[in-house]
């Protein structure tokens, strides 16, 4: 199989399958180079999101992928096999520019999963497992996603993870702005989620980081606070409002920490978003009374109230990529036969040269030129032709699919 895509997405595995596949950033490089070291892989690329593991594969074999996903994550294949999907070429050529193009998101049209997918193809270049097919395939993706944007109103009035959180909580408090919010994290989900709290004038805002230097950073931007995060347990009861999203492996609030938060607030509500994948926040924490707490995937029940108004625009988009797969299942088939014409160019360029060398030879002891003209036109023909006429002969009379490709081939019309 030329090229693949093995993985799982929010539409076919629960938050609790995802997590256990999820890989680190600062881990990608060095799982590239452990994954094309196994044969016959030769080109790789893993987009690992909150909502997606996903391995694409260039000049591999499915099942080596399954088994090293599974083994790297310590999780037998059997317990992956139902949850995951398997895409060969153009499935996979058609999922990718899907991806890209926000179609296969949560919330659709949403363009973070765009810079997600740059920064995984960043990664698998620099890790050096991103040869010529796969950086076609994802180069060609972006292409469709900028034409998808710009010819169709996919991304009008987006409603992103944080613009639902703003929601949510608007349902648990009367108003935002007497309320303070503490964001866990500095990545981009947390900087999406500062713009949508900031805008509705909390009381207060706070950056938690596990180095001062990321919190600051953000925190200027939105004339919030920062917070070192091993001073979280201690500064939670000030929050009313908390949005966790971090690359820790492990949880960093758990259900003991929010009941202390909880009694020191005096059982003041608490509404807690969980971005994360794996969860940063004890899943235990949703039982407790006072705490409202949602997860990425409690989230997309309240996106989907958008989704609606943007569906025309979802089958234009389809559109689009369904013509642009074709052009490039088309040069993947090209690509193909580079090797074959090739081949055939240097077959006939031996033929010209040892046509050649004879005419000159002719010339050297005295020919006529008009001769040897005719005798290197002549000897030429000759090779050019001999191939295709015994192919000819040898098919017979009934062979009418090679008469038809050499007739094809050499633009030949019947004859009455």
């Amino acid at each position: 199989m030329q090229l693949f895509t093995l993985g799982l997405n929010h539409q076919t595995a629960p938050l609790a399958i995802r997590e256990r596949v999820a890989f680190h950033a600062e881990r990608l490089r060095s799982a590239l180079a452990e994954l094309t070291l196994r044969e016959p892989v030769r080109e790789a690329a893993i987009l690992s999101t909150c909502n997606r593991t996903e391995i694409y594969c260039a000049l591999g074999e499915p099942q080596a992928a399954l088994e090293w996903l599974a083994g790297y994550h310590r999780v037998q294949p059997q317990e992956l096999k139902p949850y995951l999907y398997t895409l060969p070429q153009g499935e996979a050529v058609r999922h990718a520019f899907r991806v890209a193009s926000g179609l296969d998101s949560m919330v659709v049209g949403e363009p973070q999963i765009l810079g997600q997918m740059k920064e995984a193809v960043r990664v698998a270049e620099s890790a050096g497992t991103l040869g010529t097919l796969l950086n076609k395939l994802f180069q060609r993706s972006f292409a469709v996603a900028k034409e998808v944007r710009s010819n169709t109103g996919i991304g009008a009035n987006v409603v992103s993870m944080a613009a639902a959180a703003v929601k949510l909580a608007g349902r648990i408090f009367p108003s935002l702005t007497e309320q303070k919010v503490l964001l866990v994290g500095a990545g981009e989900m947390i900087e999406l989620a500062a713009t949508h709290f900031a805008a509705q004038q909390p009381r207060g805002m706070a950056v938690a980081s596990r180095t001062l230097e990321r919190a600051e950073s953000l925190a200027r931007r939105f004339n919030a606070e920062s917070i070192e995060l091993r001073d979280l347990p201690e500064r939670l009861p000030e929050y009313d409002i908390i949005v966790s999203c971090t690359a820790s492996s492990l949880p960093i609030i758990g259900k003991g920490t929010m009941e202390r938060t909880i009694r020191a607030r005096r059982h003041r509500p608490v509404f807690m978003v969980d971005l994360a994948v794996p969860r940063d926040i004890e899943a235990e924490v949703a039982e407790m009374d006072d705490v409202f707490l949602y997860t990425i995937d409690d989230l997309a029940a309240t996106v989907r109230e958008g989704i609606d108004a943007r569906q025309s625009a979802v089958a234009q988009a389809e559109a689009i990529i369904e013509s642009q797969v074709g052009s490039f299942l088309h040069w993947m088939k090209t690509r193909e036969m580079v090797p074959l014409i090739r081949q055939l160019r240097e077959s006939a360029e031996e033929a010209r040269r040892l046509e050649v060398e004879r005419a000159a030879r002719m010339l050297a002891r005295g020919d006529d030129p008009k001769t040897v003209l005719e005798a290197l036109s002549r000897g030429l023909t000759n090779k050019l032709m001999h191939a295709p006429t015994e192919a000819l002969n040898q098919g017979g009379e009934g062979d009418e699919s090679l008469k038809a490709l050499v007739a094809r081939l050499y633009q030949l019309r019947a004859r009455d």
